[in-house]
């Protein structure tokens, strides 16, 4: 059986699983739609929280980024695995004690502002928003390679099942469809790494792998192959950093803080029946989701690898079937700038720009390039999304493990797109109608509001996916960024200080987020340019001024509140309630 139709019988397959656990679980009321009806137990919900955060960022371009920048490319790791860390002890276990649907729904009942609320619900949209880009990227990555239809109609496709699931069955049907949805990436993300592993070393576990002898009888281990096979290429050392300090620092930081500022993973502690269930769900998904993080080092650097040991100095006639795969839809490019009809990688950028085709090949087979070329040594480019997906046509595994990634590159992305979209349409009926500007609404008419909500967040979602505006991990790092900037600081402070008043909050949160958007637009849409870090404040990249943000937040937050008047009496009693540790019990709404 071919591997196309291997693919089709996969991804066709789970997604009958997710359709069909949606109309299983449909929602009926708005606790169902919003949380789940509060009932999922911590294991189950330790898999969908596993799911919902281990994104197309995590799945398709971590490796991916890990594999080009190789030490810098930890930052990634560590800022994700630690932010979750953070979450898990710092703000679950208080926010589920508070017993609210919703972020924003915290954020206005903790400082008694309607104001904060709507200022909460924008900051929302804004991360929630730029997430979902880079997560219907990575649905149209997928569609378009392994099922061979344009990226339009793939990112369509996502769009209609992500409609079914979230618009039908809510939280409740988000919730099962990512149980299942997790265990079909972690095996799709494990069977070739492990396959991999046995490949280059002959070690099955491919965390022990990254660090074992290449069996090529060279006596090398795979990190020390690799610096020297990037060496002779021209590229830096893989295992040497060339990031200043402060921005690793910062980068990591931002993606810390930032993921425990994410809507969508705190609504996940909102569905389980008490506050004990919310910690234990936080550590089942910690295991879970470690099973992925400790694999993807690996992953990367046998991707790096195998990608240059396969292509580098191969006559263009002979390159394996995969490269031309991928130069198809534009994610490889070849440009043969010596016109010796040689594949030559080396260090450098290739030409300017993403690959763009003419209609005619070029002398020597390239893709009719339109480019211009720059000049450097380097004839290939190869976008960083491509490194786990191309990882078992590279390694030349069988047609049912490449058909496996598919399915499970897609159930990553739609897991968190589905996640994120229900924040966004939960954000705007819950908080932002019922309220705020329609309280005599019922509840009927606020589960349509939020169904109809739902369909247009997933329409901007696909606009998005179609029209992204940047590879899919790069992307996701600016969520976490206004995630840091903005809602972080405001949730601690109000779980954390009493004297924390509404006026400071609003102030805090508009400052780190403006301060942080308008850096990053700066940098990379209006004068990409100046995009270096002689032009950066203090050395901080675009990626890492979430941190900056934040602590403007932080500074703004406090000064504006030691100058009005302190909180109500009833919102201290309500912050000291929040802190009392009755793990256990039941928790207690207000």
């Amino acid at each position: 059986m071919s591997t196309a139709i291997l693919t089709y019988l996969f991804v066709g397959a789970s997604f009958t699983l997710y359709i069909g656990i949606a109309i299983w679980s449909r929602a009926g009321t708005t606790k169902e739609f919003y949380v789940a009806g509060g009932g999922v137990h911590p294991i189950a919900n330790g898999m969908a929280t596993a799911a919902d955060w281990m994104s197309a960022a995590s799945f398709i371009s971590m490796a991916g980024i890990i594999a080009f920048l190789g030490y810098d490319g930890s930052v990634y790791l560590l800022g994700w695995t630690g932010g979750y860390v953070l979450l898990a002890l710092l703000l679950a276990p208080y926010l589920r004690k508070f017993g609210q649907f919703t972020v924003p729904d915290f954020i206005g009942e903790r400082y008694y502002s309607r104001a904060a609320r709507i200022v909460a619900v924008i900051c929302l949209i804004f991360i929630s928003f730029t997430y979902v880009a880079g997560q219907m990227r990575g649905v149209g990555i997928v569609f378009s390679r392994f099922l061979e239809v344009d990226i339009t109609v793939g990112v369509i496709v996502g769009m209609g099942v992500v409609f079914i699931y979230a618009v039908l069955g809510g939280m409740k049907g988000i919730t099962y469809t990512q149980v299942a949805q997790y265990c079909v990436l972690i095996f799709a993300y494990m069977v070739p790494a492990i396959f991999i592993s046995i490949l280059i070393t002959g070690n099955p576990v491919p965390q022990l792998g990254l660090g074992a002898t290449v069996a090529d009888g060279s006596g090398l281990s795979v990190l020390a192959k690799l610096d020297k096979t990037l060496l002779d290429l021209g590229f830096s050392p893989y295992t040497e950093g060339s990031k200043a300090t402060i921005d690793v620092f910062a980068i990591t930081m931002a993606l810390m803080v930032g993921t425990a500022g994410l809507p969508h993973v705190i609504v996940r502690f909102f569905t389980v029946p008490k506050v004990s269930d919310a910690r234990l769900s936080a550590g089942y998904a910690l295991i879970f989701i470690a099973l992925l993080y400790t694999t993807a080092p690996a992953v990367a650097a046998f991707a790096r690898l195998n990608f240059v040991e396969t292509i580098n100095n191969t006559s263009y006639a002979e390159a394996p079937g995969w490269f031309k795969n991928w130069e198809e839809i534009g994610l490889i490019g070849w440009i043969d700038k010596n016109e010796d009809g040689v594949i030559q990688y080396a260090a450098g950028a290739a030409f300017a720009g993403s690959p763009t085709y003419s209609d005619e090949n070029g002398a020597n087979g390239e893709r009719g390039l339109t480019n211009a070329p720059i000049d450097s040594a380097n004839e290939v480019y190869a976008d960083r999304d491509i490194f786990v997906l191309a990882n078992p046509e590279i390694a030349s595994l069988p047609g049912w493990v490449i058909a496996l990634v598919a399915a499970g590159g897609l159930a990553a992305a739609l897991s968190t797109a589905a996640g994120l979209l229900l924040v966004v349409s939960t954000s705007i009926s819950h908080d932002l109608l019922k309220k705020t500007l329609m309280p005599e609404i019922t509840e009927r008419q606020e589960l349509l509001y939020a169904r109809i909500a739902a369909a247009v967040a997933i329409g901007v979602a696909g606009y998005l996916g179609i029209n992204p505006p940047g590879f899919v991990a790069q992307v996701v790092a600016f969520a976490f960024g206004l995630a840091a900037a903005s809602l972080f600081p405001a949730i601690l402070l109000g779980i954390f200080v009493k004297r924390m008043n509404k006026e400071g909050v609003i102030a805090g949160m508009l400052s780190g987020l403006i301060f942080t958007f308008a850096y990053i637009v700066f940098f990379k849409f209006v004068s990409p340019e100046l995009n270096s870090s002689e032009n950066w404040l203090w050395g901080i990249s675009p990626e890492g001024i979430g941190t900056i943000g934040m602590l403007l937040n932080f500074l703004v937050a406090f000064s504006v509140s030691q100058a009005t008047s302190p909180p109500p009496a009833h919102v201290q009693d309500l912050v000291d309630d929040i802190r009392v540790p009755t793990g256990a019990g039941v928790a207690h709404k207000h």
